[in-house]
């Protein structure tokens, strides 16, 4: 029986990305823990933007470039 890694090997290289990326997902799913605090380290994070912006397009630029 082919071992896995075999297996994989025998995908065309756009197949090997997708299982690449599924496996990355299972790890980030299983090493993700839910936390009941609420994490500020984005705090500041826009503030270079802040002469460019205002704070409602900052809001709106903010959720286009987390692709949401």
């Amino acid at each position: 029986m082919a071992t896995l890694h075999d297996r994989i090997s025998e995908l065309p290289p756009d197949l090997r990305r997708e299982v690449e990326d599924f496996v990355e997902f299972l790890i980030a799913k299983r090493g993700s823990k839910r936390s009941d605090r609420l994490k500020l380290d984005w705090a500041g994070a826009l503030r270079d933007h802040r002469d460019q912006y205002t704070s409602l397009e900052l809001q709106k630029k903010a959720m286009e470039w987390r692709g949401d």
